[in-house]
């Protein structure tokens, strides 16, 4: 009895490390805990607002009688967490963010099952997009967070401030910030695959210094506010080849400051796009 309660957690616990490593499309349970290692240098109630979103979204896949198979590989519970994080990010209130983050994951994981399958049917991935969809809902009442980043007069950077600001942005892959943050979430991802962190480095690298180029702010730099759409758009299309990811980069990077233009809170919908963008012309390139 003992022995199988243990395992019981056991899984569980890995379930919910798995839901954190697929923030970054990792399905590996040591990439969420260097995730959450970089939530808690950055800051534990970012740590805390993952891990009620993914519970609450598994919680509520289990409910639902979705796939077992997904539900382990932690499929369910990411978009849970980024929709904690998202509220706890966007929300100043503690109390208040911790009940729109509990009805968000539950929201997702329940659109997650009819959305995904129509978007199956279009041979296009889901990827955060669910989030994105409960997190707008809530937003124009709830949110008084940071505004996006606004662009102005090109920085002049040095070596140690580029690689501080490509690392911040890999960290942004999950609201966090810093380098450090940013580092533990580039060996995470090289632990499950030393290609994908390689990608990863290279579309938060490139995104980043595209943004400089159109007149993004150091401060917006520096946070990884600029970065981390290009590296999760690289990680999206890792097996598409080097042109097409570069191509969908850059897609994203065009959408990410169009919406920095308006005052939009875009958050991560630039690389879900970028990435529909590249999967629905690669379709066409085949045919």
């Amino acid at each position: 009895m003992h022995a199988a309660a243990t395992e019981a957690h056991s899984a569980a616990l890995r379930t919910l490390l798995r839901s954190s490593g697929q923030i970054v499309l990792q399905a590996n349970a040591f990439t969420g805990a260097c995730l959450v290692a970089g939530w808690l240098l950055c800051d534990p109630r970012l740590a805390c607002a993952a891990l009620i979103g993914a519970v609450a979204a598994n919680v509520s896949a289990m409910l639902a009688a979705h796939s077992d198979d997904d539900l382990r590989a932690g499929l369910y519970g990411f978009n849970g967490a980024l929709a904690g994080l998202a509220a706890f990010s966007f929300i100043a209130d503690n109390a208040t963010a911790a009940a729109v983050a509990i009805l968000a994951a539950t929201g997702t994981a329940w659109l997650h099952e009819p959305w995904s399958r129509w978007l199956r049917a279009r041979q296009l991935g889901y990827f955060s997009s669910p989030c994105l969809i409960v997190t707008w809902l809530w937003m124009p009442i709830a949110a008084s967070g940071p505004e996006p980043a606004r662009f102005a007069a090109t920085p002049t950077l040095d070596a140690a401030q580029l690689c501080g600001g490509v690392l911040a942005g890999l960290a942004q892959t999950g609201f966090a910030s810093g380098a450090m943050a940013g580092a533990f979430v580039l060996i995470g991802i090289a632990a499950a695959s030393a290609r994908h962190a390689l990608y990863a480095l290279t579309g938060a690298a490139l995104g980043s210094s595209l943004h400089v180029l159109l007149g993004a702010g150091a401060s917006s730099f520096d946070a990884g506010l600029l970065g981390f759409n290009g590296a999760l758009t690289a990680l999206a299309l890792t097996d598409c080849g080097v042109l097409w990811m570069l191509g969908g980069v850059a897609i994203s990077v065009a959408l990410q400051a169009a919406a920095a233009h308006v005052g939009f809170a875009a958050l991560s919908a630039p690389f879900v796009a970028a990435t529909w963008s590249v999967q629905w012309l690669r379709q066409r390139a085949v045919r």
